[in-house]
């Protein structure tokens, strides 16, 4: 059997931006056969990541790795994209037939024209998964899904690529790709904010180790409401709100209220005025969306609103005219910004 970077087909692969990203993806189609050429790294975090994942690969500046790929992988912050692209298509730097990827899951390849115009080839191609840029990832991008989005003579190019890493293309609309990128941060960045905020209320109550007491508990929640989603709860128009428990399923406002008003504590003492705030926005979808799908019956809705409701009034009373602990002082701005090799 030939080696892989001798097989047919091959490309060769300059990764613009060594962050957790692209330095994972880069290392992941050198492994399926395509030798990487180059890589664009700033900051010494990135070369670092640059020599672990991809060892040998010469560092060099962003039109030297374009100028000497045949697939140029554009692993930057969504805001750095546009303009990088457009500002290598003023310096002539784009090359016709060259396939050109991004791995932002806002844009699409509308974000790619001023290189399309040169005649390149173009792809957006976003994992859906978290990394770590180590080579923990490359475990992990086995499987994983990847919203492929391309014009349709070359959607086969993105979703090939994506199958020799060992991940799984979804197809998506240009269109779609905002809303596609809004659900994927609200499940996955926010629900590190609910276990930061259930973390915060244990410690408060006294738990040593807040982590350990809400693995088991949070990894169950999570499978059933994964499986839910995916099995005949889904068919039967219910999805991951079937796996729902707690006092909001069984209909307990009286639980509820007293959730509420430990937590209104909780903020007092603290400031930490999201955690109540967030259990009220998540307590009320959640006595909507079970009752939408029959879960609970009006009645039971009605006493939790109106708990949250009663409780609301309690907690704005006790938190003076607007609501907002004066412990809290104000937000500060801060000015770091990502660096452009820095992706998601």
């Amino acid at each position: 059997m030939s080696e892989p970077s001798r097989r047919p087909g091959r490309l060769g692969v300059g990764v613009v931006g060594a962050g957790r990203v692209g330095a994972v993806l880069g290392s992941a189609l050198r492994a399926a056969g395509h030798p990487v050429v180059a890589v664009s790294a700033v900051s010494a975090e990135s070369r670092e990541r640059a020599e672990q994942l991809l060892p040998g690969v010469p560092v060099l500046d962003v039109p030297e790795v374009v100028r000497r790929s045949e697939l140029v992988l554009l692993a930057v912050p969504d805001d750095a994209l546009g303009p990088l692209v457009a500002g290598l298509a003023e310096t002539g730097a784009w090359q016709a037939g060259q396939i050109v990827a991004h791995t932002s899951g806002r844009f699409g390849v509308g974000v790619l024209d001023p290189a399309r115009a040169a005649g390149v080839i173009p792809l957006a191609l976003h994992p859906a998964m978290t990394f770590t840029g180590t080579s923990l990832d490359l475990t992990r991008l086995v499987g994983a899904s990847f919203a492929v989005t391309a014009p349709a003579p070359v959607l086969p190019i993105g979703q090939a690529l994506v199958v020799e890493i060992g991940a799984e293309p979804v197809v998506l609309d240009e269109d779609a790709r905002g809303l596609y990128h809004a659900a994927l941060a609200h499940g996955s960045n926010h629900l590190v904010v609910l276990v930061a905020q259930a973390a915060q209320a244990l410690a408060a109550a006294g738990v040593d180790d807040p982590g350990r007491m809400l693995a088991p508990l949070l990894e169950a929640a999570l499978d059933g409401a994964l499986r839910a989603e995916s099995g005949p709860a889904a068919e039967r128009g219910v999805g991951a709100i079937g796996a729902l428990t707690g006092p909001v399923r069984r209909g307990d406002a009286g639980t509820v209220r007293e959730h509420e008003v430990a937590l209104g504590a909780l903020a007092a003492a603290s400031g930490a005025v999201d955690v109540v705030a967030g259990y009220r926005a998540l307590a009320r979808s959640a006595a909507g969306r079970a009752l939408a799908a029959g879960l609970i019956s009006p009645a039971a809705a009605s006493d939790v609103l109106d708990a949250l409701h009663d409780a609301t009034q309690d907690t704005a009373a006790a938190q003076g005219p607007t609501g907002i602990d004066p412990g809290l002082g104000s937000l500060e701005h801060d000015e770091t910004t990502d660096r452009p090799e820095d992706d998601e």
